[in-house]
């Protein structure tokens, strides 16, 4: 069984290799639009496009997609976070243009072995190299990939600042028309953050909020959680019905966020002087789901299942209690778990018409 992290990362990287095969594909018609396909046959530095180099070639741009991708996702996106848009893509640029470069020399005879029906180290195969890295064909070629590598590098950023859920319904039109969906929704808020902002000031506090999130996100991507919106020191965090009731991923999420959480104290106290800590609202039901926005577009989610979810977080400070869940989350729990649950009885929130039941832990 693999990670819901792997899976996670898995499900990034796939955009890469799918990228690179499909700008190729439009290079490759492209060129053979405009050359009828005669030109490169008559180059001696030119790969002939049969039906096998054609696969292999194929094959071998989703492979380097795939790779740039794996390298962009777990080596290298959490090490530029300082750099600017740009800066973050020219930076990039040049590392993986070395490592192209290699990938080249090794690919194209690989290739050229193929077409002549030789090793790849044979003395013709390797004086077509030699006449491929003089010639306007590499030069072509080498564009062709800069021209790859930039898009996927842009994608990557786009991404890593949306969010790769938001980045992928945008693109498959999930939500271009409304949709009614079940929900889970938990709203985490920090305790104390505006005497923590006044103590550490701001510059401080941006630092500690960005360390406190990061700390937060391995446990939210193990219980398969999605961050719905970053509201100042507030997390909204959502699931679908399905993935946060499958052992009971909501509630294990919250309990691990808190381990996580105490586990590090020490570490927020020797960077900060301080450690946090929060409390966490939860609830479940219907919402309208859609892409809404002039000026900028966003998918959001509306309906009152929010606003109880708010209500609740809220609560938490009069009950003396981290956390507070629906009497309806209450139904969803496995009945073999192995939490300590306390009925905290039942209470008329405000704007609703009917009491609400209120859940917590032990």
């Amino acid at each position: 069984m693999l990670s819901p992290k792997t899976k996670r990362n898995i499900s990034r990287i796939l955009p890469f290799g799918f990228i690179w095969v499909f700008m190729d594909l439009f290079f490759l018609v492209n060129t053979l639009s405009l050359t009828g396909g005669t030109e490169n046959q008559a180059q001696e530095a030119a790969i002939s496009y049969t039906a096998p180099v054609l696969i292999f070639a194929s094959l071998a741009v989703f492979i380097v997609g795939i790779l740039v991708g794996t390298i962009e996702i777990v080596l290298l996106e959490k090490r530029f976070s300082n750099y600017s848009f740009l800066g973050k893509i020219f930076t990039k640029f040049l590392i993986y243009s070395s490592v192209l470069f290699g990938i080249i020399l090794i690919t194209y005879p690989i290739a050229a072995g193929i077409e002549l029906n030789r090793s790849p180290f044979h003395p013709d195969v390797l004086y077509k190299l030699g006449q491929f890295l003089g010639s306007f064909v590499f030069l072509n070629t080498a564009l062709q990939l800069s021209f790859e590598l930039v898009v996927s590098l842009i994608y990557a950023a786009i991404s890593e600042n949306l969010g790769h859920n938001v980045i992928k319904n945008f693109f498959i039109g999930r939500y271009h028309t409304p949709k009614v969906e079940t929900r889970i929704f938990m709203f985490l808020d920090m305790k104390n953050s505006t005497t923590i902002a006044e103590e550490l000031g701001h510059v401080r506090y941006f630092d500690f909020l960005r360390k406190y999130y990061d700390t937060l996100s391995e446990a939210i991507i193990r219980h398969h959680g999605e961050v719905y919106q970053y509201v100042g020191d507030e997390i909204v965090l959502t699931w679908e019905l399905e993935k946060g009731t499958h052992q009971n991923n909501w509630l294990a999420c919250y309990c691990d966020m808190k381990n996580t959480m105490n586990a590090l104290k020490n570490d927020f106290q020797a960077d900060f002087g301080i450690s946090p800590d929060f409390r966490a609202g939860v609830h479940v039901g219907e919402v309208t789901t859609g892409e809404i926005g002039a000026l900028k577009k966003e998918i959001v989610f509306t309906g009152d299942v929010l606003n109880t979810a708010a209500r609740l977080q809220s609560l938490g400070k009069e009950y003396q209690t981290d956390l507070i869940f629906s009497e309806e989350l209450h139904q969803t729990l496995n009945a073999r778990h192995s939490y300590s649950i306390q009925h905290l009885g039942p209470l008329m929130l405000r704007g609703k018409s009917s009491e609400t039941g209120l859940f917590t832990l032990n």
